[in-house]
């Protein structure tokens, strides 16, 4: 059976009515909005920071100052887009702030989200697997921050040109050069080590989405 298409407007509809919800302080609102975002929120975090655990805190971080300005929303633009702002805004304020502090070493060593797999009886294939991810994540993190940013939002999030360009405070053009730049680095890295592969990186592991969604939802003093 073919998959419906959501309409924009029902999309906004869903979201104020979720939103309203939340404004009631009603637990099962709060957490249908973490769960239905975390994983996308997540990726674009760790495509800024490019590390786990500080992708982890930029997204309840961001949760937190969103929920707390929850009433600033007015369905202008769809809630993933809205909180996708709120998290790439906290991401790159890291960044900079990172690079006021300290030295960044030339080539830091990248840290691999441990992916999970689905079971397989081929012990081998599992490796297999792993070690091809593990390789589209490092060509991933080598890229510059400019072209990262938005090869993470395009190529492995999904958005569109448009949607790329609003959520990045940049000119549609500018994506599509940056873009075409980020495609070729990655290319080249993964030719270099395995040939073309399948961009299939970054998923959210379920424990990490429950971990996520608890610690917020204790900041909110909604848990139980």
């Amino acid at each position: 059976m073919p998959a419906v298409a959501v309409s924009a407007p029902d999309v906004l509809s869903s979201d104020m009515q979720l939103v309203r919800r939340a404004l009631a302080r009603e637990p099962d609102a709060f957490r249908a909005i973490i769960k239905t975002h975390n994983q996308k929120l997540y990726r674009i975090a760790r495509g800024v920071v490019r590390n786990d655990a500080e992708a982890e805190d930029i997204v309840q971080e961001a949760y937190v100052s969103a929920f707390a300005n929850l009433g600033t929303f007015r369905g202008d633009a769809s809630l993933t887009t809205w909180l996708s702002r709120i998290v790439i805004n906290e991401a790159l304020g890291r960044l900079r702030k990172r690079r006021r502090t300290v030295a960044m070493p030339e080539n830091p060593e990248a840290q691999i989200i441990r992916f999970p797999l689905n079971p397989s009886d081929d012990p081998e294939r599992t490796m297999a697997q792993r070690q091809i991810l593990g390789l589209v994540e490092r060509a991933t993190d080598s890229l510059p921050d400019v072209y990262r940013t938005v090869f993470v939002a395009r190529v492995i999030e999904g958005l569109s040109i448009e949607e790329t360009a609003d959520l990045l405070g940049v000119r549609p053009e500018t994506v599509k050069t940056r873009l075409h730049r980020a495609r070729a680095l990655v290319r080249k890295a993964l030719d270099d080590e395995i040939g073309p592969v399948l961009l299939d990186a970054f998923p959210f592991a379920g424990r990490r989405c429950e971990r996520l969604t608890e610690a917020v939802m204790r900041r909110l003093g909604l848990e139980g």
